[in-house]
């Protein structure tokens, strides 16, 4: 005969009987139907307790579940103290130029006036002077993106394009004319490393150097910003201040050399004639007294007699556009309303005259860069024009390019800032300077390769014809921090 207990109420543990021990009580099939049925019930209570039959004196066949639990206790987390003001914002643009861990690189040249302007320089690793990197360190000219905290000390390869760009930036300036030039070239090509160059030099041959690192800090509604009082213009108070801050570090030992000339009695400070320009840029404190006084500090190095004026922008895709400033009738403020951006778009325009010579140099990026169809249409233009002037026998072959009848948006501001500009575009390494820069990469240690023509040939390809960040993203992706 079959068993009528089923698995569950043989797996429970002996049941107490609630009688004497001797007495068995009689299981009747009443029981038994009614022990099954409650047993498969969906209706009995989860955490209802056993029920007793009167009859047996034993608990019923009733499955009693767990308890639901929606949520476990937590521990109590402790509270971590939020970063103070600013501390993401350095931490993020913190730069580093020196690896202890690295292998020290002796014998090699130093970046001079001299060889970078001379032709047979070209493929060379130089190293920077010291105190050539404290002024590219205080116009903020290194980039955080940068590979230099791979290697003991900041270096630069002295390319071709170095070269070139270096002769043009001397002669403009030997002949008192404004060199307007406007650096593009493929993403990865190595054109902020050309405008950090460029900033080099200016500094060596002893000119006036202004450098705006970024243009996006500018335009995109991250900079405090103020309108200036009877203007159309918005200004940059806080910006403007620590701009002054880096003229002033960078340029101390020329503008102590060349007074104040003309009377400025609209400034909110006391300025006299005769004072140091470097004394000029440091007399005020206030971000409120900054604008006023930048602008007068720019119209005495405009004057004749003064030294040299090198004016660069980086991420100048940023200020060819409407900015996300607001005016006081909430209208989006066109970037080249504000002051600082106007007053490099005015140089670069060729609005501005320099008497004693110039170079305005922008610098494109293509790693964050909006879409502008204006901008990339006046660059076009100008390199055509350029390129009649460069070859006079073949101009009636280049075409200059039209605008678009279909597009309607063109930004007519763009076309006037960018006329006229020299396109400077910028190429992959040659193979030549591909092996000098991976032999300079293995002697500090970095690239553990046999630098030989094939593994030279095997990088430059990869890095589609020597586009260099794409060789140091190959050679020196393993060690990235």
């Amino acid at each position: 005969m079959a068993s009528t207990n089923c698995w569950r109420c043989l797996a429970r543990p002996t049941q107490r009987l609630l009688g004497p021990a001797s007495i068995i009580p009689s299981v009747t099939p009443a029981s038994i139907t009614a022990s099954i049925t409650a047993a498969f019930s969906t209706s009995a209570l989860l955490a209802a307790a056993p029920a007793k039959s009167s009859e047996t004196g034993m608990s019923r066949h009733i499955r009693i579940g767990k308890k639901l639990v929606l949520g476990k206790k937590k521990k109590p987390t402790e509270k971590k103290k939020s970063p103070a003001a600013g501390e993401r914002k350095a931490f993020r643009k913190r730069i580093t130029l020196s690896n202890d861990n690295a292998i020290e690189v002796r014998g090699l040249p130093e970046f001079t006036a001299e060889r970078v302007v001379d032709l047979e320089s070209a493929g060379l690793v130089t190293k920077i002077p010291v105190e050539l990197v404290d002024q590219l360190r205080a116009c903020e000219a290194f980039k955080a993106s940068q590979n230099w905290k791979l290697f003991r000390s900041p270096h630069m390869l002295i390319r071709e394009e170095t070269v070139e760009l270096a002769k043009q930036m001397t002669e403009a300036v030997d002949k008192k004319e404004t060199l307007r030039m406007v650096i593009t070239g493929d993403r990865g090509s190595g054109k902020s490393i050309l405008g950090l160059q460029a900033l080099a030099t200016g500094f060596m041959n002893k000119w006036i150097v202004i450098n705006i690192p970024e243009g996006l800090e500018l335009t995109t509604a991250i900079t405090d910003y103020s309108q200036v009082p009877n203007s159309d213009l918005f200004a940059h108070p806080t910006y403007t201040i620590k701009l002054m801050q880096a003229i002033y570090a960078t340029n101390l030992p020329i503008l102590s050399q060349h007074r104040v000339q003309k009377d400025h009695l609209h400034l909110p400070i006391a300025v006299s004639r005769g004072m140091p320009l470097s004394s000029m840029l440091n007399q005020s404190k206030e971000p409120e007294f900054a604008w006023p006084i930048l602008q007068a500090f720019w119209q005495e190095l405009l004057l004749p007699g003064r030294p040299p004026v090198l004016f660069s922008l980086d991420g100048l895709a940023h200020v060819m556009r409407v900015s996300e400033y607001r005016s006081p009738s909430f209208e989006l403020i066109h970037s080249h309303d504000l002051g600082l951006v106007r007053l490099f778009t005015d140089a670069l325009g060729g609005k501005t005259a320099f008497p004693n010579g110039g170079v305005v140099l922008g610098v494109t990026s293509k790693g964050n860069a909006p879409l502008l169809p204006s901008m990339d249409l006046a660059l076009v233009q100008a390199a055509a024009e350029q390129a009649k002037r460069e070859a006079p026998e073949a101009a009636a072959d280049i075409e200059v390019p039209e605008r678009d009848p279909f597009y309607r948006r063109y930004d007519d501001r763009v076309f006037d800032a960018l006329k006229g500009v020299r396109v400077f575009h910028v190429q992959g390494l040659s193979r030549p300077e591909a092996r000098a820069l991976m032999e300079y990469w293995a002697a500090s240690g970095i690239v553990r390769l046999r630098i030989d023509e094939k593994t030279v040939t095997e990088k430059w390809t990869i890095a589609g014809a020597g586009i260099i960040g794409e060789m140091e993203r190959s050679a020196l992706y393993d060690i990235r921090l």
